[in-house]
């Protein structure tokens, strides 16, 4: 990380790094936090449930998968951070939970940078849309935009998808929609280094720090 921030001309330790605890067991994320990994990311509330309640006090966690309306309740007390809001109508209704939990509630919105019509997100068209309706709910703290890179088309793909996030990043500053300061939460095991390298101030990692997932 220290390295890949260099190469792109930033300060090490200007990347934040969220250890993905996802499918490994609460003895798992307990060592990780006890090695100084405050930031632990899931991507099911009923598989964080558990571990958060077994940890108690201590990790920020974040939700960083696919979040339905219907979860969003539990979502809005469990997570710190969710960057997974890929609809105004998710995004409406996490700012009526935490407006009846009384918090505010820091978001990304999660964006579709490539044509797999698998990956969750809004169209690159659409994001600013998005974006302009989280900012008008005040409830919500708009953090900046994610992506997920590419199963497929090796580093060169992920270049492509992480750069198209980041200038849809630079846009929405110009229109106003973000502030200079907002964050890209983006790459993983496979392609961070290529991510810190295209902007990201977040890279979400699990089997490059806890190996293969069962």
């Amino acid at each position: 990380m220290a390295a890949a921030s260099r190469r792109s001309g930033r300060e090490p330790g200007a990347v934040t790094l969220l250890a993905v605890t996802k499918g490994f067991g609460v003895e798992v994320a307990r060592e990780a936090f006890a090695l100084n990994l405050m930031d632990l990311g899931e991507n099911r509330v009923q598989e964080a449930e558990g571990k958060i309640a077994a940890m108690g006090s201590g990790p920020r966690w974040h939700l960083i998968g696919h979040l339905q309306t219907n979860k969003a309740k539990r979502a809005v007390q469990l997570f710190a951070e969710i960057h997974s809001v890929d609809s105004s109508r998710l995004a409406e209704d996490l700012a009526r939970r935490a407006a009846a939990e009384g918090r505010t509630l820091p978001c990304y919105a999660e964006v579709r940078t490539t044509d797999e019509a698998t990956k969750s997100g809004v169209a690159p068209e659409e994001a600013h849309a998005l974006l302009e309706r989280m900012r008008s709910l005040e409830s919500l703290r708009v953090l900046g935009l994610m992506t997920i890179g590419p199963l497929q088309g090796g580093p060169d793909g992920a270049r492509s998808s992480f750069r198209e996030l980041r200038l849809l990043k630079d846009e929405a500053v110009r229109r106003g929609v973000l502030t200079a300061d907002a964050g890209l939460s983006m790459g993983m095991s496979d392609d961070f280094e290529i991510a810190i390298e295209e902007g990201a101030t977040v890279v979400r990692i699990g089997s490059a720090l806890f190996g293969p997932r069962r």
